[in-house]
């Protein structure tokens, strides 16, 4: 078996420290894959996922590869943009709508939170909205603003090698999620799922907030009938606050001046030792023994 890994940033600003921690973790897996057995293709690719353009920041993408490369942490193939990919993600939505997996939705958000309570949930703060299936049945007069997916009742099941076992029902816990927007922009689940499948991506590494999508695109996979990769989800780096460090509450850009320092900062969230001597140095030292923890 070959590998073949990614890491996906969104270009809403700079890389942060939660951030490298993932693109570092990636890094390691495909790189370990690749030191455990020789002679097969091995490869990590970034990929820029850009498909929310109204969050985007311009440049933000371009800095982005310049923040990995001070890092020792190039893709081995050009960069893929997702913004450039919107007529397959057409495809998809329409092979979806064809086989009866998806349908057009008129609901705006406050019709959602309307229905659930009349139907008396109680959504907990922060918590996603769970889509009633309103629209499943027909518009019911209003015009269609979305696409969702037409969410299978049951239980998903899947081995995550960080996380061990892990099971959501998507249908109970998101009801049928979002694939193309009011807006026309395609959604992140239909967009990843595509994409991985296009590239041919064989492992998934990447922070835990991101484990409770997995479910969402294992469905999408089988629908489609693509592969689904293996999965590892990485510890998160936390704020003062307790809360996941993210761009969405200011999480400072990272500092490069000294490359080597960021990257340990990162390598210890991931239960790594810190190096020293210089990146290539420390990366090496890192694929090792990341090859005799995640990949033996």
């Amino acid at each position: 078996m070959n590998y073949l890994g990614r890491f996906a940033p969104s270009p809403t600003g700079p890389l942060h420290a939660g951030s490298l921690v993932a693109a570092l973790a990636s890094w390691l897996d495909a790189s370990a894959w690749g030191l455990n057995h020789p002679g097969r293709r091995c490869q990590w690719l970034v990929r820029i996922e850009d498909v929310d353009q109204p969050r985007c920041v311009s440049g933000a993408g371009e800095f982005i590869l310049q923040q990995l490369a001070r890092c020792g942490l190039v893709s081995d193939q050009a960069p893929l943009w997702q913004s450039k990919r919107t007529a397959i993600y057409q495809t998809a939505l329409e092979n979806l709508v064809a086989a009866g997996r998806a349908y057009p939705c008129g609901c705006s958000r406050k019709d959602v939170e309307q229905a659930l309570a009349a139907e008396g949930v109680q959504r907990p703060r922060h918590a996603e909205l769970i889509y009633p299936g309103t629209c499943r049945a027909g518009l019911h007069g209003k015009p269609a603003r979305a696409w969702r997916f037409a969410t299978p009742p049951g239980t998903v099941h899947w081995q995550d090698r960080h996380l061990g076992t892990q099971q959501q029902d998507v249908s109970r816990d998101v009801g049928d999620f979002v694939l193309q927007r009011a807006d026309g922009l395609f959604a992140y689940q239909l967009a990843v799922v595509v994409d991985d499948a296009d590239q041919g991506v064989t492992h998934v590494v990447r922070g835990a907030d991101l484990a409770d999508n997995t479910p969402r695109q294992m469905l999408l996979q089988r629908a489609l009938r693509l592969p689904t990769p293996r999965y590892l989800h990485t510890p998160l780096v936390l704020g003062a606050d307790g809360q996941k460090l993210s761009k969405q509450n200011d999480a400072q850009a990272l500092q490069l001046g000294d490359p080597l320092a960021a990257l340990n900062a990162a390598a210890a969230v991931l239960g790594l030792p810190a190096q020293s001597g210089d990146v290539a140095q420390a990366l090496q030292a890192w694929t090792h023994q990341w090859a005799d923890r995640w990949c033996a």
